[in-house]
């Protein structure tokens, strides 16, 4: 049984981690400091070890690697929007935090790091799908800031032989996603405006696509790439590997749902690419990934968890 230092538990892919690796037997720390994650979404896990702390504080670090075996690095500002409107305070987040959580695991000795890259790091390059080994293009601060932890902990590798995998992750989304929120995922927001009978606002024409990801693939890629023997210093691609726009992705919910509900078409956002798709290839051949809920499932099972949130709010 290991120990599992889960950063940015209390958030949406951090939580879902938590609870699979609960479920699994192991020990979970979960270090948090609250900002974007909620103490409810651990609260099905009374076992955690819960540490309130921010990542760009290093004696928060130090403390929370104490005997841990691997770190799962998911603490982040994931947003956009957020990185163009407040780069200082992402920066912070991003790359000061991954350094202060790098360094700290380096001097505990853990056995391996792995941690949430972006597929944001590939830009707006035309060539699809996406291959880890092309040119990175970030169109953000938060791009950028991601491509440098990411380039971090290969230096860490190379540097100091201290593990560490990058998983990119490719518009993750699923239940726990914060629909609240004007960072959130599109599927999360698009699923409460329909449940609740609003017109969802699409950014753009709507035909820009994406290879959105039902987090149960991210958590079982990430878990692989714990213990892969040849993932080590690797940047790896996790995602379905299929696109679809944001109109087809609409047009899909409302067959889900019943309904026929017409979006609000807003200016394009500053930062944002056009296509996103993911070549899998290099996490089947190093990690044996294959995904495991298709995109269809896993919006299902994003609006029924909606839809309860919605009936337990009522309740309440």
């Amino acid at each position: 049984m290991s120990l599992y230092l889960v950063t940015g538990g209390a958030g949406f892919i951090g939580s879902h981690l938590a609870t699979e690796l609960v479920q699994r037997g192991h020990r979970v720390r979960v270090l948090d400091n609250l900002s974007t994650g909620h103490r409810r979404n651990l609260a099905h896990l009374p076992a955690v070890d819960f540490l309130e702390g921010d990542l760009a504080d290093i004696e928060a670090c130090r403390q929370a690697v104490q005997g841990v075996d691997y770190v799962l690095h998911q603490g982040a500002i994931p947003s956009v929007p957020r990185s163009v409107s407040d780069p200082i305070t992402s920066n912070r987040s991003n790359i000061d935090g991954s350094l202060n959580i790098l360094v700290a695991a380096r001097d505990a000795k853990v056995k391996r790091l792995v941690y949430a890259g972006s597929s944001s790091a590939y830009g707006d390059t035309p060539t699809l799908p996406k291959r880890e080994d092309m040119p990175t293009a970030p169109l953000s601060p938060y791009a950028l800031q991601k491509l440098v932890a990411e380039q971090y902990c290969q230096m860490f590798t190379r540097l100091y032989g201290l593990e560490t995998v990058t998983i990119r992750y490719f518009n993750v989304f699923g239940p726990r996603q914060d629909p609240g929120s004007p960072y959130s995922g599109v599927i999360s927001l698009f699923s409460t405006a329909l449940l609740e009978g609003r017109r969802p606002t699409v950014y753009g024409d709507g035909e820009q696509t994406r290879d959105f990801t039902y987090v149960a693939n991210v958590v079982d890629g990430v878990l692989r790439a714990c213990e892969a023997p040849e993932a080590s210093g690797e940047v790896i691609n996790v995602a379905t590997g299929g696109r679809i726009s944001l109109n087809d992705l609409l047009r899909a919910m409302n067959t889900i749902l019943g309904t026929s509900i017409e979006p609000i078409y807003a200016e394009s956002r500053v930062g944002d690419v056009r296509d996103s798709q993911a070549d899998i290839r290099k996490a089947e051949r190093l990690l044996g990934y294959h995904p495991i809920v298709s995109m269809e499932e896993g919006i299902r099972r994003t609006l029924d968890w909606c839809r309860e949130e919605s009936s337990a709010t009522v309740r309440a």
